[in-house]
């Protein structure tokens, strides 16, 4: 696992997720973060070396010094290590897993008809390509 910088591994093909990985890029001036779509060769192997399923397109993963965060406790991760006032809503982790995971996995199960879902994995533009790990 990349130990230098924080990798968010998220649905490629979900607006609502491609929305989010543009929504952090903005909050992250200092670039920390890199993104790869959970449907490339390099999550896949990401997630086998996490221990995690590689077939699994339904969380978000954060992977970061050694371990991997799904679900809520991944969301809660990263808007930790933003800028402005997003950190803030990490005193949301005393919720208990459960609850905040039963929220998380409702929107996982309605992303694509709220949201809708594109043919393919969103293409980085020239600036931002040195974000993306595939």
């Amino acid at each position: 696992m990349n130990n230098t910088h924080p990798v968010i591994l998220f649905d490629g093909v979900c607006n609502l997720c491609n929305s989010s990985v543009q929504f952090i890029i903005k909050r992250d001036p200092g670039a920390k973060f890199r993104f790869s779509s959970l449907q490339s060769e390099n999550a896949k192997q990401l997630l086998q070396q996490a221990g995690l399923d590689h077939t699994m397109t339904d969380t978000v993963v954060l992977l970061y010094h050694g371990r991997a965060y799904t679900q809520s406790d991944a969301a809660l991760q990263i808007a930790r290590r933003l800028t402005g006032l997003w950190p803030v809503l990490y005193v949301l982790i005393v919720i208990p897993r459960p609850v905040r995971n039963a929220v998380y996995n409702w929107i996982a199960r309605n992303r694509y008809r709220w949201f809708g879902k594109k043919d393919q994995c969103m293409i980085q533009s020239p600036e931002l390509k040195h974000r993306f790990l595939n």
